[in-house]
């Protein structure tokens, strides 16, 4: 019977799929070429006239993460429109959103070791994502006084730093961790610490 890998249209795709699902539940380096073609119904030499190795396959992956990161940050931020504290908030809710929805794209991106600079395509998905984050935090500093600015890139990576953190510890359901409250209450409740200490938002009553 032939292999039905050959047949459903996309195989690029379909290997694609079936990477990410292993790197969910195995993990980045848990898995072979070989199981990645059995899985999506090819042989293992069919997966070489698309990718050179795992670590391609892999690349691949983070990309589709990126652009789908990107996505997200940007509806995100224009949800939050025309409140610049909204729009920022909306993006650090985002994060830890694609990090749960999309746990392959997001492992392939951030635990692969894989490069953003492997690839142009890879690079500018990345870049992309970043942006977003970064426009957010720009348009918000215009509330702080120019002496006591931070970079804009310097605002987002602190925030992006404090989710990417949340998502690590608490929110991927790491074994033998166990979050002391919801991981959007924990995101929530720092970045308002944050925000209150460069004085965007007033301190509690």
């Amino acid at each position: 019977m032939p292999k039905r890998g050959y047949h459903h249209g996309n195989l690029r795709q379909a290997l694609i799929d079936a990477a990410l699902k292993l790197i969910e539940d195995r993990g980045p380096t848990g898995f072979t070429l070989s199981e990645a073609a059995k899985q999506a119904g090819v042989t293992p030499a069919a997966v070489y006239r698309h990718f050179e190795g795992r670590e391609d396959l892999i690349a691949e992956a983070a990309l589709q993460g990126y652009e789908i990161f990107a996505d997200v940050m940007d509806y995100a931020y224009d949800s939050g429109k025309p409140s610049a504290l909204a729009a920022f908030e909306a993006t650090g809710r985002a994060y830890l959103a694609f990090a749960r929805k999309h746990p392959g794209h997001y492992i392939a991106m951030f635990e692969s070791g894989v490069s953003v600079n492997k690839t142009p395509d890879l690079a500018a998905a990345s870049a992309r994502a970043r942006g977003v984050l970064e426009k957010a935090a720009e348009g918000l500093s215009q509330h702080i006084p120019a002496d006591k600015r931070p970079p804009a890139a310097m605002f987002s990576a602190h925030i992006w730093a404090l989710s990417h953190g949340v998502v690590e510890l608490f929110a991927r359901g790491s074994p033998g961790t166990r979050s002391p409250y919801p991981p959007e209450e924990l995101l929530e409740a720092g970045i308002g610490i944050y925000l209150r200490g460069l004085g965007l938002i007033p301190p509690d009553a």
